[in-house]
């Protein structure tokens, strides 16, 4: 049916299979590859894409700037500062 090797997918995945998870595997495997087979074969002319199959409406706030916080409160809070810099420790040697 789906005409794949379960012996090369388990190599590509660099797994090691017994012979009864190679039987099961390549069931599930064709089964899958089935029904991609499938959803690839249905007729979606005329349909709109979605993310959802409701209308989930925008779930996130407007986008309203809004003033930050003054450089001194921030660099007040920071644990080590160089004049008006954060002072981040050091990540590659």
């Amino acid at each position: 049916m789906a005409g794949f090797d379960i012996d090369r997918v388990a190599m590509l995945a660099r797994l090691e299979l017994t012979d009864e998870e190679r039987t099961r595997f390549g069931r599930q495997l064709e089964t899958i590859v089935a029904y991609v087979d499938r959803i690839a074969g249905l007729d979606l002319d005329g349909l709109d894409a979605t993310l959802h199959g409701h209308d989930a409406g925008a779930p996130f706030r407007e986008d309203t700037p809004v003033p930050g916080l003054p450089l001194e409160a921030v660099l007040n809070n920071a644990p080590a500062r160089i004049e008006d810099e954060i002072r981040m420790p050091r990540v590659v040697e």
